[in-house]
């Protein structure tokens, strides 16, 4: 399942709420994730909506608090101690370490003390733990986006009048496409630039079976155009299950272990899809290494980059080849320790397996302090009970 996001008319973290629940996503998915969260003092309702005669679903946080300032440090701790479902909880910490370093970058100040203003408030902690919800309940492979609208003019902050687009969010696409924008309104959002810049890979329209169109309804109804985020669902057709990928390739003859491991942490956090090492003897019957990466086609340049800065490498090869795969879903069973996230793996519609997720059991493993190989064990018998006839597949 591909996901193509239309930002004709920018994007925000409630525009993106709307647009998922708009796609299908059971909005009670993301309302009990919500709850998994040590605070109160909000709410979220959903509506029709129409902006300009296109009708869309409209996300309503309201809140109770004022602008209570939060350190990124705070918010990460709070999310990492919730009882959020594993997938859920480490994509919100993702998309808010994003936010956090471009706005410590913009205020040279060190990430850890970075204290968020706006984007700190309980309001838009609700928009992307609850974005994180809907995504992972949506589960597409592949999140794809236009280019981004930028706008130019001033807008109000917690620090005063800052210019279109707003600094973070300019720090936060820095690579990405964008196109000249006559509207002086903030069509784009930090948050709104956060979340796309974790989740989506830039691109145009790509072939596929067009299933479900939605629409994310914003806050303000503009004249100049329909104020909604445009999402389309669809499936590759007749090569489901087939994409592209690209494929990084170098190799080092003078890289310790530690400097190895190091890179490969760097290079799955920029995106990589996998990273491998082999072992090969090269010339002077030097043993070296070969440093093998997979990654989308839209993010090998910063790949290898990244590998010609924190490696001895000083070049690498490209290539293209053509990826043949499994549809996999994630889902949550129950165990006498408490939840665990699985992978379900399909064939088609065809649920082949059920594997337990590293992570989720790790978590699980730690807060008991049972050994990892049980905590594996108890994991297996129960989604071997929950999905033996294939119920609960889509749970």
């Amino acid at each position: 399942m591909i996901l193509y996001l239309d930002p004709f008319s920018g994007a925000s973290g409630d525009m993106f709420l709307g647009l998922l629940v708009d796609l299908g996503v059971d909005p009670e998915q993301i309302e009990a994730q919500l709850r998994c969260l040590p605070v109160d003092g909000w709410s979220l309702a959903w509506q029709r909506e129409k902006r300009r005669g296109i009708e869309g679903c409209r996300a309503l946080v309201a809140v109770d608090e004022e602008h209570q300032h939060r350190s990124w440090r705070d918010i990460d701790t709070m999310l990492a101690e919730a009882s959020l479902v594993a997938p859920v909880r480490e994509l919100a910490r993702r998309i808010l370490s994003r936010l956090a370093v471009a706005e410590g970058k913009v205020h040279g100040v060190p990430t850890e003390e970075v204290h968020f203003h706006e984007v700190g408030a309980l309001d838009s902690i609700v928009d992307i733990v609850g974005v994180a919800a809907g995504l992972v309940a949506l589960n597409a492979e592949r999140i794809i986006c236009g280019a981004l609208p930028f706008a130019t003019g001033m807008v109000l902050s917690a620090h005063g009048r800052y210019p279109l687009p707003a600094p973070a969010t300019l720090e936060l696409l820095r690579g990405w496409p964008q196109r000249p924008d006559a509207s002086d309104s903030e069509l784009l959002t930090p948050t709104g630039a956060a979340i796309i810049a974790e989740v989506a890979s830039f691109g145009s329209f790509p072939s596929m079976t067009l299933e479900q169109i939605g629409y994310g309804v914003g806050s303000r109804d503009t004249t100049d155009r329909p104020n909604l985020l445009r999402g389309c669902l669809g499936r590759v057709g007749s090569t489901e299950g087939r994409d592209k990928v690209a494929v990084i390739e170098t190799h080092l003859d003078d890289s310790t272990p530690e400097l190895l491991g190091y890179l490969s942490e760097r290079l799955f956090a920029a995106g990589a899809l996998d990273v491998g090492y082999s072992p090969l003897q090269m010339k002077k019957n030097r043993p070296g290494t070969r440093l093998t990466v997979v990654s989308r086609p839209a993010e090998q340049e910063q790949l290898a980059r990244l590998i010609l800065r924190e490696s001895s490498a000083i070049g690498v090869r490209f290539s293209e080849s053509e990826r043949l795969k499994l549809r996999r879903e994630a889902g949550v069973v129950t165990t006498e320790f408490g939840e665990a996230v699985v992978k379900l793996i399909f064939e088609g519609e065809e649920l082949l397996r059920v594997t337990p997720e590293y992570e989720s059991c790790r978590t699980l493993a730690v807060a008991t302090e049972r050994p990892l190989a049980e905590i594996y064990r108890l994991v297996e018998q129960a989604a071997a009970e929950k999905y033996k006839k294939g119920q609960g597949a889509r749970h």
